[in-house]
């Protein structure tokens, strides 16, 4: 008997054997195409059952990931941030409250319209808040200057109101938000963004499609933009001697890092980190977290990446296929599929993947993409007919074709996996 079951088991490693060989060969002939030229290419994929990698081409190497980064950025929220999110901290002394930012980017955003703060100081004769406890720059390292009044290229701040930007909409009529802009913004013939240097905004008036363009901020401004909503109430403390240490709690987490996976949103992702260092130090610092993860939860990576920013904008980061198949594998392991997936775009039905990888009958990808100019890459979950879970990482650097050529080469990949093994 014991030798009938030894036959068996040999049979069963030999045929799934040939099967990982067979699929591993087809990727192979994939990209073994003059199409892949003059381009650098990584795939990675393992299957987490098994236990096993399926094909590694490149794997290792460092590539520039774009907006694959907020993997790592959703794996330190989850990690680092309680189920609802700190939406500020505060100290009340008589008529006065005293609120100090941890980052938290959904107080008044044009999306989640939190309100927690505004209800909070209705209670309140005078609001004070605290403003200088960030250390991060308005900007990250490597994003490009060019870049300052697009929408997303938001500022960082510790305190952050209406997501940073002023929101334009016209349909029946001219929609502003705030409306403390809504007299200041000036309507063109066609041009819509901001002046460099001063917060002079712009809208053509043929312009139906909602727009967002970041607001500089400054202590002047956001005094101001919270008098607005709290009239003669708000003033910026330059020193203090108070330490507010009582938190305020906001929407639950899942609700904003859902949002900031599924339309790439690099303030979220930006925000999410600078929050996640509010639980480490009174000081709010991404660079933090980072090391903090890479130090603690992270210190286990097989490739330590180059991780400048938490959205991916900054050309300077550097991560492997590898790095992320290993965080995606945590995520996967500490985490029910069924929350999990939902945090990820999926292949022809949401997100920055409605349009692509789309299945047959049911979706099959759950998978965050990273697009920069001459780079698209995807890293995430693939389900297989028969039922596997493969968790892939798929980075292309520097091509000269269009985006939409290599999704085409992606996807012939993604469905021999998907169909035959």
């Amino acid at each position: 008997m014991l030798k009938k079951v030894v036959i068996l088991l040999l049979i069963v490693v030999f045929f799934s054997h040939c099967k990982t060989a067979k699929t591993a060969r087809k990727i192979k002939k994939t990209t073994a195409t003059s199409f892949f030229n003059n381009q650098f290419t990584g795939i990675y994929i393992y299957d987490v059952s098994a236990d096993k990698v399926l094909y590694n081409y490149n794997g290792e190497k460092y590539f520039t990931p774009a907006s694959n980064t907020k993997i790592f950025t959703l794996f330190t929220g989850l990690e680092l941030l309680s189920d609802a999110i700190p939406a500020f901290k505060y100290a009340v002394n008589k008529d006065t409250i005293t609120i100090q930012g941890t980052g938290d980017p959904t107080f008044l955003h044009p999306f989640f319209k939190d309100s927690t703060a505004l209800k909070m100081i209705k209670n309140y004769k005078k609001v004070h808040l605290i403003v200088d406890n960030i250390s991060d720059k308005r900007y990250g390292p490597g994003w490009a200057w060019e870049d300052f009044d697009s929408y997303f290229s938001a500022e960082r701040s510790s305190l952050p109101i209406y997501g940073n930007v002023v929101t334009v909409q016209k349909q029946d009529s001219l929609e502003v938000f705030p409306e403390y802009y809504k007299e200041k913004l000036n309507i063109t013939d066609g041009f819509y963004g901001r002046d460099e240097y001063k917060n002079m905004f712009y809208f053509g008036k043929n312009r139906t499609k909602e727009t967002e363009i970041p607001m500089i901020m400054s202590d002047s401004l956001l005094e101001n933009l919270w008098n607005a909503i709290a009239p003669n109430k708000v003033s910026i403390l330059k020193k203090s001697n108070i330490h507010p240490s009582t938190i305020a709690y906001g929407i639950p987490k899942d609700s904003l890092f859902k949002r900031m996976m599924e339309i790439s949103d690099n303030f979220l992702a930006e925000q999410i980190l600078i929050l996640a260092s509010s639980t480490l130090s009174d000081t709010l610092s991404s660079a933090n977290a980072r090391n903090y993860m890479l130090e603690n939860q992270l210190k286990d990576l097989q490739q330590k990446p180059r991780w400048v920013d938490g959205s991916g904008l900054s050309r300077y980061n550097l991560f492997t296929p590898i790095s992320f198949v290993d965080v995606l594998t945590k995520l996967y392991q500490k985490i029910p599929e069924e929350r999990l997936f939902q945090f990820f775009p999926v292949g022809g039905e949401s997100g920055t993947l409605k349009n692509w990888f789309s299945g047959n009958q049911k979706p099959y990808i759950h998978a965050k993409s990273g697009t920069l100019g001459n780079n698209y890459n995807l890293s995430g979950y693939l389900i297989t007919n028969s039922g596997k879970v493969l968790i892939f990482s798929y980075m292309n650097n520097h091509f000269m074709h269009s985006n939409a050529d290599v999704k085409k080469k992606m996807q012939a990949v993604f469905e021999e996996l998907r169909d035959h093994y």
